[in-house]
């Protein structure tokens, strides 16, 4: 049996398949048929991130990650421009070096720090930079965003998402009082401020395009949690993975860009924070390699499986070895990102920021006293890591 060098495994992660599937659920592990499925445009929609629990009349704009269909392609079209490489490296470069730098040193004067938390901060820092929430202080930001998530689990596959009504007033509880500060203290002066001078950041183009104020909420919740919940599980999880194989940290300190971002695509390969990818089906589908879908399935795709697919990413799938040799057409990060029309289009972004704090970190030959902990969240249906404590040999005595 070849090498699992995994730390986030979840038993049963992609239990369903053939006659074990409930009814209308199906489940697509292989790399291609997985990939097919989200290519098919037209025949799905998006059924993620409780996407079928938003009501439709309620929004003008369907925020980008929900949406299906013109209204996509446009919101598609400008996310595209906004965070295409050449971009986020003009404009966001400074800002994560500079944020890099103030944290990391702040914690390097403490002794210590717990990286999730370094990692919530700096996600949040750069991902409010492009969407233009700029004007709350970050820590207060940041914690409004980390309580909104704060959520009762929920399932996909049953209806009402499988909560009970005591479990749809804690969300709402939970929610609304967050989401209200977002909304007064991050958001609204942002609206202010961009009616008065516009920038290039997603508020101002919003504003352009002629969202209105509840829009504009949707969207920035929208673009700040998934900047804030994928890149900081994928800061923490890529620092452990370079912490416990010092030479492929020296590896990443001494590789120029290329060598980093390389290491990183095959972190995220192996442990992609998305864990599925769900998709409705609206018309009968055929894709190579996955069952039969009929208009109504719910199609799970199982992006860890997928990701570890022999056939595609060859010898020791579960083993962390970047620069591997995959076929053409093949990223080197897999279906860590998604594919077709949804997929992310922030691919850029995270990896960029990511190797710009790692790097920051490992140049302070910190150790990691605590592991952290893996435990599971439901709307990306992936893994949270918490618990960990990082030391800076350089840093306070104590």
């Amino acid at each position: 049996m070849s090498e699992d060098e995994r730390r986030a495994r979840r038993p049963g992660a992609c239990p369903w398949a053939g006659e074990d599937a409930p009814p209308g659920l199906r489940h697509v592990g292989g790399y291609d048929a997985a990939r097919g499925v989200l290519r098919a445009r037209g025949a799905t929609t998006q059924a993620g991130f409780t996407a079928e629990a938003i009501p439709r009349g309620a929004l003008r704009h369907h925020p980008i990650l929900l949406s299906d269909g013109p209204q996509h392609d446009e919101q598609r079209r400008a996310a595209g421009r906004r965070f295409a490489p050449a971009f986020v490296d003009a404009e966001y470069t400074g800002t994560m070096e500079v944020l890099a730098d103030r944290l990391v040193g702040a914690a390097v004067r403490e002794g210590a720090c717990a990286p999730d938390h370094l990692a919530l901060l700096y996600a949040v820092g750069v991902t409010r930079e492009a969407v233009g929430l700029t004007h709350a202080p970050l820590e207060q930001m940041a914690r409004r965003l980390e309580r909104f998530m704060r959520q009762p689990p929920f399932d996909l596959s049953r209806p009402g998402l499988g909560r009970t009504r005591r479990q749809w007033a804690l969300a709402a509880a939970r929610g609304l009082g967050p989401l209200l500060g977002f909304h007064l203290r991050d958001v609204l002066p942002a609206v202010r401020a961009r009616r008065r001078r516009p920038r290039g950041d997603l508020v101002s183009h919003l504003l352009a395009e002629g969202y209105t104020v509840p829009d504009i909420l949707v969207e920035c919740v929208t673009y700040a949690t998934a900047g804030m919940i994928t890149t900081r599980e994928f800061i923490v999880m890529a620092l452990w993975h370079l912490l416990d194989r010092p030479m492929l940290a020296e590896r990443f300190l001494a590789g120029e860009r290329a060598e980093r971002f390389a290491i990183l695509h095959e972190i995220i390969r192996l442990e992609p924070v998305v864990g599925h990818l769900y998709r409705r089906v609206h018309t009968p589908l055929e894709v190579p390699g996955a069952p039969d879908l009929a208009p109504g399935d719910l199609v799970d795709v199982c992006v860890q499986e997928a990701n570890t697919d022999p056939r595609i990413v060859g010898e020791d799938p579960r083993a962390l070895r970047p620069g591997r040799e995959l076929p053409r057409g093949v990223g080197p990060a897999g279906l860590s990102f998604g594919a077709g029309e949804h997929r992310c289009p922030g691919e850029h972004l995270a990896i960029a920021e990511t190797a710009v704090l790692l790097e920051r970190i490992l140049r302070e030959h910190p150790r990691l006293r605590r592991p952290p902990q893996v435990a599971w969240e439901d709307l990306v249906a992936g893994y949270r890591l918490r618990g960990a404590e990082l030391v800076f040999p350089r840093g306070a005595k104590g």
